[in-house]
């Protein structure tokens, strides 16, 4: 009797501790939010920045060159906004020209081309081949300087020769700060509907002369340079407003070859350019035809993605064009871009970008100049969606030239 009351005992407690044990959660599904957040934690100590009901999260990395990788706008589970290359962070070395590690909103430096280009070397062919991204924008490491759980501050100082051999000293500072949902509203000008969810974060971006010499139209000065990039769908529409009453071209559309004309509409003070990562191609406004803000409407997710930033309409802006004998400082305010396979058949993504700039920078030794950059993405029924995009971007959702 003694022995099988042992037995008895010894099975019980093995039941017992079977019924404590803790089965791990499923892995998150790969486009969540959770999923993007499980990857980069093996990749980076990364911050994540929360609304005050945790429904807003946003994941920035110092490693990667203080990138904000992605947003949500209902948790975990919820929708991952940004564009992520997964592959590119295995890559067994580093690729020569740019690591295109994706992020919902990077920062860059301009000009690309042009004269005072920060991509060639002096005297080289603006060709691919001698195309290559400074390594403090591209792989190189941030420095953390606070986290509160609401805003990062992260620094990063390098040295960079531009195309005509004027080496500039740069120190460079980003503050990334989550918005809630009322902030949202108060700084959009808008009420949206309570089924709507939405996520919010602002960017406010620094360059500072570190160096002994002033940057000026004769050395050449950089500029600021804000990149969103986002997953397209066969639904996704680019939606730029322009001031119609401003003279001079609306946009520039030959960056990458002259856009094919099905795949843009000019529509009364609005610019519409398909966003389905199958046909590359990018457009400029410049800062007399631009309005501060640019947006976009994913129709298959039903997200509406409103982007705001800093516009100086008496600026210098600078000229980007892959073409040293171009005129300087007219470039553009703001640009778009659609990712779409290249002559070989390659791709990068597909993804399509957003994306403003600052003037140039004519700064002394120890000045400084900031250019703010916000992005806010919404998920609602298409009714609600439509009254945030009428009063923000001036545009209707139901209008019949969505469907480009």
């Amino acid at each position: 009797m003694r022995v099988v009351k042992i037995l008895f005992f010894a099975l019980w407690v093995v039941g017992l501790n079977a019924c404590n044990v803790q089965t791990a959660p499923p892995p998150a599904a790969k486009g969540t939010f959770g999923y993007d957040l499980e990857f980069l934690k093996a990749k980076d100590s990364v911050v994540v920045l929360s609304s005050a009901d945790g429904k807003g999260q946003v994941i920035v990395s110092p490693k990667y060159q203080a990138k904000v990788f992605t947003s949500t706008a209902d948790g975990l589970n919820g929708k991952s906004f940004g564009w992520i290359k997964y592959e590119t962070f295995n890559a067994k070395q580093l690729d020569a020209h740019m690591n295109a590690y994706g992020g919902e909103d990077r920062l860059w430096l301009g000009p690309e081309g042009g004269r005072f280009s920060l991509f060639f070397k002096p005297g080289t062919k603006m060709e691919f081949d001698n195309w290559h991204t400074p390594p403090a924008i591209d792989n190189e490491s941030w420095d953390l300087i606070s986290s509160t759980g609401k805003k990062a501050s992260l620094a990063k100082s390098t040295s960079i020769q531009n195309y005509a051999g004027t080496t500039l000293s740069i120190k460079l500072q980003r503050d990334v700060e989550i918005l809630e949902p009322a902030a949202i509203q108060q700084l959009l000008g808008i009420d949206a509907d309570s089924t709507v969810k939405s996520v919010g974060f602002a960017t406010v971006n620094t360059i500072a002369n570190s160096g002994t010499a002033a940057w000026d139209k004769t050395a050449g000065a950089p500029c600021l340079w804000s990149l969103d990039m986002f997953t397209p769908s066969p639904q996704t529409v680019i939606i730029v407003p322009y001031k119609e009453e401003a003279t001079g071209k609306v946009a520039t559309t030959n960056y990458f070859g002259e856009i094919s004309k099905d795949r843009i509409v000019y529509n009364n003070g609005t610019l519409l350019f398909k966003a389905d990562g199958k046909s590359r191609g990018k457009l400029g406004i410049p800062p007399n035809r631009a309005k501060n803000r640019i947006g976009s409407y994913d129709a298959a997710n039903h997200v509406l993605t409103i982007v705001l930033f800093d516009l100086d309409t008496q600026g210098d802006y600078l000229n980007q064009e892959w073409k040293p004998g171009t005129a300087p400082f007219t470039g553009d305010a703001v640009n778009a871009y659609n990712d779409g396979p290249l002559a070989n058949g390659s791709q990068m993504g597909p993804f399509y970008e957003l994306e403003s700039v600052s003037p140039a920078a004519f700064l002394k030794p120890g000045e400084k100049l900031s250019h703010k950059h916000s992005v806010f993405h919404f998920i609602g029924n298409i009714d609600a969606l439509d009254k945030i995009a009428l009063k923000t971007l001036g545009y209707s959702l139901h209008d019949k030239n969505h469907n480009i």
